[in-house]
């Protein structure tokens, strides 16, 4: 890709899991009542015909990796794994206390932090007092993410017998000086090992999540990382780009000076370079920074339309209602948002003292959903559409003159009533998104709120 085009959108931009992004939200108009109502209202629309999601944040890590920008507490003190389940399914029967009937769980993730940093019998015990009070939908899917270096096969099998059948585990890079930079020691044979024992067990669907843009990182150690990644033959991977945010997440992601990290054009050569081998190998781009088999579910979702995305990631089943239990969750009524306390005291504090941990949250406007559903179409299917009845808004013509640039630089083709992201447009989609979002034009931040796009 040309050097002239990278740099020319090399800019800010937010990764959209959601919109408004999460420094747009209206907190001022927000109260827990709100969210409450909006929550009761999505749920008694979806239930009985689509279930929910369930998100789990287990944020325990025995140590601290460098690249991270999850909210995290580093510890090796495993008897804090009891307390926190004990929160975190109290926050569970608050929720149900108020729904009208037992939730039905279409899609449910355990994410960190390190989930596998708790024991199998734990997770058992968390899991168990979940479904206590809840039904599993039909075709349900169960996710975990796991650390190569610390899941067991005791892990694998207590959770399979749980009924997950998805596992991701984060790989990011295989060469030495890079997970000496980032403090993330992973030699192959730990994955190769967890990879070997998922299929065994009988996981249907094992992902590897793998980060370009990271300190020391070059073509060699790029191409050496994804031979060994296509070894192990995972059914989905994740290429993402490294998010350098330490004016956000502190010392945590400065364990390395920035003249050790890949810059634009060169970052952008290790992504395609990359893009290009994982396509010779059988996998296809089905979403932004997303690969997945033609056998896996996520690559017949996004051929048939069906691609979801939130907080959770890519999905190939939508729930209209997201429920995010644990320190910092966010959960996802379509209508509105609500964030979890970010810190464990102020969890605590909260769970004790029966109330649900919500401290911020934003309830959306007709406007919001709207653009929501546009830059949710651009992130799953590569296009959007609209027409005066559905889809309009008041500065669509404006926004649609702001892409001409877009258009004339191959990223993208402008229709009557849609728009489609061109093969070389892709990595750009960002870009695009940020086109559609309104609250950021409005408001367009006076320090650097978000990572680079490229």
């Amino acid at each position: 890709m040309e050097t002239s085009i990278v740099q020319k959108y090399n800019v800010p931009g937010p990764r959209y899991t959601s919109y408004p992004t999460v420094p747009y939200w209206d907190d001022t108009s927000f109260s827990t009542e709100k969210w409450k109502d909006s929550f009761i209202r999505s749920f008694t629309e979806s239930n009985s015909n689509e279930g929910i999601s369930l998100y789990i944040h287990l944020p325990f890590c025995e140590s601290m990796c460098t690249f991270c920008g999850c909210n995290k507490r580093v510890t090796r003190r495993h008897e804090v794994e009891t307390a926190y389940i004990t929160a975190v399914l109290t926050e569970w029967a608050l929720y149900c206390e108020i729904l009208p009937e037992k939730p039905v769980i279409k899609e449910l993730h355990l994410g960190g932090g390190t989930p596998t940093f708790f024991s199998p019998e734990n997770l058992e015990v968390l899991l168990n007092g979940i479904f206590d009070q809840a039904n599993r939908a039909a075709g349900y899917e169960f996710s975990f993410e796991g650390h190569p270096n610390n899941t067991t096969r005791g892990h694998l099998q207590t959770l399979y017998n749980l009924g997950f059948r998805r596992v991701s585990f984060g790989v990011q890079d295989y060469n030495d000086k890079v997970q000496k930079a980032i403090n993330r020691y992973q030699p192959f044979h730990n994955v190769a090992k967890v990879t070997l024992w998922a299929r065994e067990i009988g996981y249907t669907s094992i992902s590897h999540d793998l980060v370009f843009g990271l300190p020391f990182q070059t073509v060699e150690s790029i191409v050496d990382t994804i031979e060994k990644t296509k070894a192990l033959n995972p059914d989905r991977l994740a290429f993402y780009s490294y998010a350098h945010v330490p004016w956000i997440k502190g010392n945590g992601q400065r364990g390395f000076n920035e003249e050790n990290l890949p810059q634009d054009n060169e970052k952008r050569m290790l992504y395609e370079l990359g893009k290009y081998i994982l396509s010779q190998k059988g996998f296809h781009e089905i979403g932004m920074d997303h690969f997945a088999l033609e056998s896996d579910s996520l690559y017949n979702a996004f051929k048939s339309g069906r691609l979801h995305r939130n907080f959770m990631g890519y999905s190939a089943s939508k729930t209209q209602l997201m429920i995010g239990l644990g320190v910092s969750s966010i959960s996802d009524s379509w209508y509105g948002f609500a964030q979890n306390e970010k810190t464990l005291e102020d969890y605590y504090k909260r769970i004790e003292l029966n109330e649900l941990p919500v401290f911020r949250g934003h309830i959306l406007t007709t406007e919001d959903l709207i653009i929501r559903q546009h830059i949710l179409s651009l992130m799953c299917r590569f296009e959007t559409r609209w027409d005066v009845s559905n889809g309009w808004f008041t500065e669509l013509p404006d926004v649609l003159t702001s892409l001409k640039e877009m258009e004339i630089d191959g990223l993208i083709e402008i229709n009557k009533n849609s728009i489609t992201v061109t093969t070389k447009g892709r990595p750009f989609v960002r870009n695009l998104c940020m086109a559609f979002d309104l609250r950021l034009k409005r408001k367009a931040p006076e320090t650097q709120l978000f990572s680079m796009v490229v």
